[in-house]
């Protein structure tokens, strides 16, 4: 590994670039803020990156790879609405802990980059908790696309302060919406 400076390494880098992105926002990282961050000049990252889009991808597959094996770990020995609850509240809590890193994980990737990384891991996980559900496809295809989309669309909502004037909780509404994703899956209508 090709070193700019003692302790500067792409593995630290990229870290360094994920916790800029929890503080300042994903959006906001580029080459200059994470040199300040390192006390390096923009110039030293060019050793362990290649530019800002190389920077954003490396991050998001670190936080794809960090989230994966977090619902993985959560979904162990689960299936059903227990797997769905445990795959769902990880991203939730992730989201929460890790905001700069959450939105990267939004980050659309090249189709070899994609298939390369944990990307893939999150969309094996949630055809494995649709085996408890018995789907055959292309109703698995749609139901990971529908639960991609309301698990990131309340997290990004509720990220977004849209929930934080109103009753009830946000947490009975999440408590809520799994319940009826489960219901919906279970209970699906035959065509």
């Amino acid at each position: 590994m090709t070193r700019v400076r003692v302790g500067l390494t792409t593995e630290r880098v990229v870290r360094a670039g994920a916790e800029l992105a929890d503080e300042i926002g994903f959006d906001r990282v580029t080459p200059t803020e994470l040199a300040r961050r390192c006390g390096v000049k923009t110039a030293s990252l060019y050793a362990h990156i290649k530019n800002l889009q190389d920077l954003r991808t490396r991050i998001a597959l670190s936080a794809l790879e960090e989230l994966a094996d977090l619902a993985a770990a959560a979904m162990a020995g689960r299936a059903g609405k227990d797997a769905l609850v445990a795959f769902a509240d990880v991203c939730r809590d992730y989201a929460r802990q890790h905001p700069g890193r959450y939105a990267a994980t939004q980050l659309r990737l090249d189709a070899d980059t994609a298939a390369a990384s944990a990307a893939l891991r999150h969309s094996l996980m949630l055809r494995a908790i649709l085996r408890g559900y018995d789907l055959t496809e292309p109703d698995q295809t749609h139901a990971v696309r529908l639960l991609g989309s309301i698990i990131h669309g309340y997290i990004s909502l509720e990220a977004a302060g849209s929930f934080s004037h109103s009753t009830p909780a946000t947490q009975d509404t999440w408590t809520w919406t799994l319940d009826r994703l489960d219901a919906l899956l279970r209970n699906r209508p035959t065509p």
